[in-house]
């Protein structure tokens, strides 16, 4: 008789660590599906940001986007200043405080159409140049 209740109590103790283990697996699912909700929600909120530019301020301002080794950048006037974009031109790089009226006429025709930048070294240099 004690062997048949031993028997039935570690039967009922291994559906009870079934029933916990099932309980965790679920909370913990909820948990990351609720977690990448969030941050696919910062992502979109983050992606519909508008670019504005601050008033003059020191020479660069590191901006959100992160570049990669093999990325180029576009030079592009936005409310009057010149801001350096990564590849897919929709990302900010660097906040300038170039003024785009103060370049030559043809580099603001490039610049205007979106001026290519080999590499961080070409782009640099630009700024370096053009920066006062």
């Amino acid at each position: 008789m004690r062997n048949k209740y031993g028997i039935g109590f570690f039967g009922i103790m291994i559906v009870a660590l079934m029933l916990v283990t099932g309980a965790y697996q679920l909370s913990y699912q909820r948990a990351k599906e609720q977690s990448e909700v969030r941050v696919a929600e910062n992502a979109r909120t983050r992606d519909d940001v508008t670019v504005t530019t601050p008033e003059p301020a020191p020479a660069t301002v590191a901006a959100d986007g992160q570049a990669l080794k093999e990325d180029c950048y576009y030079l592009m006037e936005v409310n009057g200043y010149v801001v350096v974009y990564l590849s897919d031109k929709k990302t900010p790089y660097e906040y300038t405080d170039i003024k785009y009226d103060d370049l030559p006429a043809e580099l603001r025709d490039e610049i205007r159409n979106g001026k290519y930048m080999e590499d961080a070294k070409t782009l640099y240099g630009f700024l370096e140049n053009y920066s006062s």
